[in-house]
């Protein structure tokens, strides 16, 4: 199949053509036929890094009217990251069309001047969620001439707590001739919202719903807790050529480990929800130009982020949620690249890892933390390729090679290259000259495989571990109960609000009991000894601008 055979007009597959695009891919295959009608409503379910971008842009340049210099098209994405990136491939499928206009509307930069570009005339909007809603209330926007609105990144937007900015939206294009919904997993609330505002939508799966990408090679490494930075450090040397982005739980794990690999010498930097905008913009910009070779960043800050030739994915702790794990690996191995995706964990967690195998259908590889003699032998592989492989035609070398000779006249060639060698590994012989073995041994019984169980019956196993006593919840025993009044309505499900309130409160999950969920307030059970911290931390602060209100339950009003 070609792009011209999809039906595109030659304006599209010259640019296409143009930008070295031969096939497309199988979301492109079967969405752009069916889009190009412009009446139908879609659900296309395909993982990141499958081409869905150009699924869906090719499609609105060739049903958008580039005469006309009003909003026609309307993409709703779930960060300012992705809201760029969008932007700037349609800008690449647009290159032979004149007169079509693309604007990026997001937060964290001045609304003025997105407002008068709105102004000049545009065809295509791309916007995140709380900015457009800030242009709709202004009435800098009018959507009423809104044709096609393309939800894409859906599940990450309803993650992140946008259902109800995602159906005001809705109710605000109420003229669109087709809606069209892109997602990489088919949670219960995009069901709803399908249902709701679409006609009698096609659904596009390209693999199986929640099924983890074929072409990464999924691994975990068991070592003890005390040991989980050391065994990260060891992978990371392991893997000279590595560039990727290692997942944390709290803002707190990615700050410090940030800080302690840049002190010993690496180039990497954090990214997580203290950052300002103009702080996270300037590491993003540093990790897609390869300045860092790694980005150690929570979930909510990695939300939306799309960088290509991402090697490696490591999960420094696994993620309570499987949908959550899906795209953390997806961030490698995109458009036919092979990636890797390494899970640090203890020997607790082996059950969680059959769980995780079982629901994305991949098999998963248990390998050994290298030893310090492994890391030392591959980073000296390494060095010798570059070596040789380092291209010295364009340097004026010649002048000084005559020097070279005189000054090296009485030291052997093997001299010269134990010399060099020592200088480039004198660190890291010295660092793993007496390395540990970090690899978990099963010597007890309780360290072996066990059947898998889900992770509500696991997380509930662990919390009467910690208890001996078999309390029920509510108790008082060593927990507090608190008083939260966030819920399932604000767009939480467990996972997501368990993941919210340790990034806010900078707390570990095993300080947790138990979690309620309502609709409309949670409570929450905590060790007593950090309820206070996770109470100030919670109390007053802002969700979706309405005050948060946290609070012990026995004093609640």
């Amino acid at each position: 199949m070609t792009f011209e055979g999809l039906g595109l007009d030659a304006k599209l597959v010259q640019a296409t053509d143009a930008l070295g695009y031969k096939h497309p891919t199988p979301i492109q295959e079967q969405a752009i036929p069916v889009l190009l009608s412009g009446t139908k409503d879609l659900v296309g379910l395909a993982q990141t890094g499958t081409g869905k971008t150009a699924a869906f842009g090719l499609p609105l340049l060739q049903l958008v009217d580039a005469n006309e210099r009003y909003p026609q098209a309307l993409v709703v994405c779930p960060t300012r990251e992705l809201c760029l990136q969008i932007v700037s491939e349609i800008e690449l499928y647009k290159k032979f069309i004149s007169g079509m206009h693309v604007i990026a509307v997001y937060g964290g930069t001045a609304i003025g001047a997105q407002i008068r570009e709105l102004k000049r005339g545009v065809q295509i909007v791309v916007a995140t969620p709380g900015r457009l809603i800030d242009l709709i209330e202004r009435k800098a926007i009018n959507l009423e001439q809104i044709k096609y609105v393309v939800l894409d990144e859906a599940d990450e937007m309803l993650n992140m707590g946008f259902q109800d900015d995602i159906e005001f939206i809705l109710q605000n294009t109420p003229n669109r001739e087709a809606t069209w919904l892109f997602s990489a997993t088919m949670p219960p609330e995009i069901r709803r919202v399908s249902k709701k505002y679409m006609q009698k939508p096609l659904e596009i799966t390209v693999g199986r719903m929640n099924t983890a990408n074929k072409d990464v090679d999924h691994q975990y490494y068991i070592t003890s807790a005390q040991h989980r930075y050391q065994a990260l450090k060891r992978l990371i040397d392991f893997n000279p050529g590595i560039y990727g982005i290692v997942f944390t739980r709290t803002k707190a794990d990615a700050q410090a480990i940030s800080e302690k690999l840049t002190r010993e010498g690496y180039d990497i930097d954090a990214l997580h929800g203290d950052l300002t905008q103009q702080q996270r913009d300037k590491v993003m910009g540093e990790f897609r130009d390869k300045t860092l070779q790694l980005l150690i960043a929570t979930d909510v800050a990695a939300r939306g982020i799309d960088v290509q030739g991402i090697t490696h994915v490591i999960n420094y702790e696994l993620p309570d949620d499987v949908e959550v794990y899906t795209h953390r690996s997806g961030r490698t191995g995109r458009a036919g690249n092979t990636g890797i995706c390494m899970s640090i964990i203890h020997s607790r967690e082996i059950g969680k890892i059959r769980q995780i195998e079982r629901m994305v259908q991949v098999p998963f590889h248990k390998l050994e933390i290298p030893s310090g003699k492994d890391v030392c032998r591959k980073q000296f592989f390494h060095f010798m390729e570059k070596l040789l492989q380092l291209d010295i035609s364009h340097g004026d070398y010649e002048p000084y090679v005559p020097m070279l000779k005189e000054k090296f006249a009485d030291v052997s060639k093997e001299e010269v290259l134990q010399r060099v060698a020592a200088l480039e590994f004198d660190r890291f012989l010295k660092y793993y000259e007496n390395a540990e073995d970090l690899n978990m041994r099963e010597r007890q019984r309780e360290y072996r495989e066990r059947e898998p169980r889900s992770f509500t019956t696991e997380r509930r196993d662990m919390t009467r571990r910690r208890d001996t006593r078999g309390r029920e919840f509510g108790s008082n025993g060593d927990y507090t109960k608190l008083f939260v009044n966030l819920g399932t309505k604000d767009g939480f499900y467990k996972a997501s609000f368990l993941q919210f309130i340790l990034d806010m409160s900078d707390l570990r999950k095993d300080v947790l009991g138990r979690i309620d969920m309502k609709e409309m307030n949670s409570w929450i059970e905590i060790d007593s000894k950090v309820a206070s911290q996770m109470i100030r931390s919670i109390d007053g602060k802002k969700y979706k601008g309405r005050s948060i209100r946290m609070n012990e339950a026995e004093s609640r009003r």
